[in-house]
């Protein structure tokens, strides 16, 4: 499981640190009421800090990850990260269980727009992030006060109870449901790995805790694999 310290070596900040989205935005910047009351504020985030994560690249972190994928070491991939960078590193099997950013949708007639093309994208940019009818769009991503959509997390669920190794990496284990997933994984059996710099909630848990800035940790993880 991958938190936003996984996305910080491809020049997303992450959201908690003193220097993350929440220090400067706020958290209700994703609060689903304050959207719906002020979304004119949440289009201008979007357009100065959202926006940025759909020329990001995938970093060594995502490129180690999917190489284990098609190793046949990692099984499944549940990540936090809205930003898709995943996916285009070439992982497969991933539950995104707090949403893929590249993705909108009309909160009025549902019109999905695919931000991976130009032309939906310079749409939205153009109408203001309203629709062609007229309606709010919104990011295909869960806010505060919304459910997390069941089918990801059902398999991320799923995947956590059949683990027999669960490592969670640049994540702060702070966010739930998402932070149950690795007590999930303990209950049935797995042991826990955690890597990331600074402590987290679940670490008297873990079987393993790696304190390690995570390119760091993914040269030595090359080095072996090689």
């Amino acid at each position: 499981m991958t938190g936003a310290g996984v996305s910080v070596p491809s020049g997303i900040p992450d959201f908690r640190s003193a220097s993350g989205v929440y220090a400067k935005y706020g958290q209700e910047i994703f609060d689903i009421n304050v959207f719906k009351s002020n979304p004119e504020r949440f289009y201008e985030f979007a357009k100065q800090e959202l926006f940025k994560m759909l020329d990001a690249q995938p970093n060594e972190v995502h490129n180690l990850i999917a190489i284990l994928e098609q190793k046949g070491i990692v099984k499944g991939l549940i990540t936090q990260n809205i930003d898709d960078l995943h996916r285009r590193a070439g992982s497969r099997q991933i539950a995104q269980i707090h949403g893929n950013v590249r993705v909108w949708n009309c909160l009025r007639c549902n019109k999905r727009y695919e931000l991976y093309d130009e032309s939906q994208k310079s749409e939205l940019l153009v109408n203001k992030f309203r629709c062609s009818c007229g309606g709010l769009t919104k990011p295909n991503i869960v806010f505060f006060g919304e459910m997390l959509p069941l089918d990801e997390f059902s398999k991320a669920q799923d995947w956590a109870v059949k683990s027999d190794l669960f490592v969670a990496m640049g994540t702060s284990l702070v966010v739930y449901p998402a932070a149950q997933l690795p007590i999930y994984a303990k209950q049935n059996g797995a042991k826990l790995v955690i890597v990331t710099n600074g402590e987290t909630p679940l670490d008297h848990i873990a079987d393993l805790k790696i304190e390690a800035d995570l390119v760091d940790f993914t040269n030595i993880m090359n080095n072996y694999l090689s």
